[in-house]
């Protein structure tokens, strides 16, 4: 650490702080719109382009995978630089690659061989390009405004922020996009630009200054300047519970991954009963909306996660392994329970949605299923705040950003699999169970990787009591090194 006393201070008051975590908590929700809006518009979207809707099922694959690759080198820079020109150009890159993808086909003849699919590949990688910087740079940024004794509960809101992203792409994309495709892109792109000036007025926050340990000296005006290196990628894999962390993420993705077909299966539900295919597209695409509503449980899971975590540094490991495990059957219960869709066939969306909203309460298989699944998103969503709470107890300020990265990579291999391997596994069922059931049996087959992953979480239980106190007995080394160094 070094003497900082001569510096201007980086941040305002308490307004200026709020509005800061506001804008990350806030735009890391948008930068997920971007990831739920192509499902729901599989079909459209393959119809303009003159192509079937796995190979629209492959973008999405490989826009996972490229963003999780570019990730790693985002977050290698963010944990060496100033990490907010990073964030904006991420989030203007992204705003780019979702123009380029509604413009797919419209292209002028001069541009001739990047019209359609070509065209709306290339966009879409662009955009995942950009949304690597926004998760593995902010949640860097994000760590060094909590403490660790509210670490799951914050995280709790960064991880909620992006799964309501998520819901809120696929509820735009259904229905905005149920009558024409590209006009949900066209408007995420535009709040993009915004998002990018919102950036402009954040200020440039303190790493490591959530760390209790760290506190008196920076108090007195010295930084932590410490930042990882080459030298340093080698210690982070040598901490054993980096490498459950990292590694669950394959498994656990892969069933994730395989959820994005979601609106698809109450689509093909609601087509199967004689539902025209744009009613059906907003049925599915509000149904799923509906049953993803569980994950606002992930605050629980937070909560229990910093309550456990205070009585035993096994704590957060634990609720994350029992919620994953307990998850696996309702999610199998959700697949196969038969709903009776009723909705006016062309009507508009409000009166659909209205339709669909009232049919919790008059239809029982309906509410039944909205409970088997906020049931099941409660129990998974106990993952998402403690894996993220555990990536910043475990390791020191300077490498944070990184390791999430390794393990959103790892993350999008698994999601990319599961995502584009359940397209393929529901063409290969076709034959034996026709539509929707072939969905149905897909989703529950993909939902067994839960298994693997609870009990990666379990034994991450038993490595990260060592690994917290290692890094506690470091940062207090640099902070008594920097105060010894101005006596």
């Amino acid at each position: 650490m070094s003497s900082g006393s001569g510096r201007l201070a980086r941040g305002g008051g308490p307004a200026h702080r709020f509005y800061s975590i506001v804008v990350f908590v806030v735009l890391a929700s948008l930068d997920n719109v971007a990831i739920g809006l192509v499902p729901p518009l599989y079909r459209p979207i393959s119809d303009t382009l003159h192509v079937n809707t796995s190979a629209i099922g492959l973008v999405t694959a490989v826009s996972f995978l490229v963003s999780a690759v570019a990730a790693v080198g985002w977050a290698y820079f963010g944990d060496r630089t100033n990490r907010k020109p990073l964030l904006m150009i991420g989030t203007l890159l992204w705003a780019v690659g979702t123009a380029g993808s509604a413009a797919a086909g419209n292209y002028p003849s001069w541009l001739g061989g990047l019209g359609g699919y070509p065209a709306f590949f290339a966009a879409q990688a662009v955009a995942a390009i950009g949304l690597g910087a926004v998760g593995s740079v902010g949640f860097s940024v994000v760590t060094d405004l909590i403490s660790p004794r509210r670490r799951g509960l914050v995280m709790s809101f960064w991880g909620l922020s992006q799964g309501v992203g998520t819901l809120a792409g696929t509820l735009l994309g259904g229905i905005l996009g149920s009558t024409d495709w590209r006009r949900p892109f066209l408007v995420l792109s535009a709040a993009g630009l915004v998002a990018t000036v919102a950036y402009l007025f954040t200020y440039d926050i303190r790493r490591g200054q959530s760390e209790p340990e760290l506190a008196g000296a920076l108090a007195t005006g010295h930084e932590y300047d410490y930042r990882i290196s080459r030298a340093d990628l080698p210690l982070i894999l040598d901490r054993r519970t980096n490498r459950w962390l990292i590694l669950q993420g394959l498994t656990a993705q892969a069933a994730f991954g395989s959820l994005v077909w979601l609106p698809v299966l109450f689509q093909e539900r609601a087509e199967d009963q004689g539902i025209s295919t744009a009613t059906a597209i907003i049925v599915g695409s509000v149904f799923a909306t509906l049953f993803q509503l569980g994950g606002v449980l992930s605050i629980v899971g937070g909560l229990v996660g910093d309550a456990l975590q205070r009585r035993t540094p096994r704590g957060r490991a634990l609720v994350a392994a029992v919620g994953i495990l307990a998850a696996v059957p309702f999610y199998l219960v959700l697949f196969f329970v038969p709903i009776r869709i009723d909705v006016p066939d062309g009507a508009g969306a409000g009166a659909v949605i209205t339709a669909v909203l009232g049919s919790v309460l008059t239809e029982p298989t309906v509410g039944f299923s909205l409970l088997t699944a906020l049931v099941a998103l409660a129990l998974t969503s106990a993952n998402s705040p403690n894996w993220f709470a555990l990536i910043a107890d475990v390791n020191p300020p300077e490498h944070r950003g990184t390791v999430y990265s390794l393990g959103n990579l790892v993350n999008g291999v698994g999601r990319a699999a599961g995502n584009g391997l359940v397209g393929i596994a529901f063409q290969g069922l076709r034959s034996a169970f026709p539509p929707p059931l072939n969905f149905a049996v897909g989703l529950a087959a993909f939902q067994l990787f839960f298994i693997p992953t609870g009990i990666m979480y379990w034994l991450a239980s038993r490595t990260s009591p060592r690994d917290i106190e290692n890094v506690h007995v470091l940062l207090h080394d640099r902070a008594d090194r920097s105060r010894a160094a101005d006596v």
